[in-house]
Formats: structure tokens, sequence, C-alpha cells
């Protein structure tokens, strides 16, 4: 079964937050509630999900390559 919540914590204040994730699309940026800052994937990575969330993404999940 897929996962489609995350909790993206952010790599600059820590502030952490479940988001739904796209089942459909990439998602390549993500502003942060706390402070503001924009967050993208990390080198290696297909979306933010993957770089900063608790679940990587839906289509990495069921293993495939990427969601794009």
């Amino acid at each position: 079964m897929t996962a489609l919540t995350s909790v993206i914590t952010c790599p600059e204040c820590k502030v952490q937050s479940s988001e739904q994730m796209p089942t459909d699309a990439c998602q390549w940026y993500y502003e942060c509630r706390g402070c503001g800052a924009v967050l993208c994937p990390l080198k290696g990575d297909c979306c933010v999900y993957c770089s900063y969330g608790t679940v990587p993404c839906p289509p990495i999940q069921n293993g495939d390559e990427c969601c794009a």
C-alpha cells in the first residue's frame, strides 16, 4: 500500500510539516512553513519528499525510477 502523507523536515530551521504528496507529478520546490526557505531536491533525488520527507514519493515507493 502506498503512503500518501510524508513529514517534511526543513534542514534550515528543523520545522516539520505533514504534507499530502501528489501522485501524478514531482514536487521540486517546497516553501518551509517555519522560516520560508525554498527547498529543492538533493542531488540524486527526484523530489523534495525523497530528500526531506519521512516517506519517499509514491512512484519511488512503487519501484518506479521517478515521478516525472
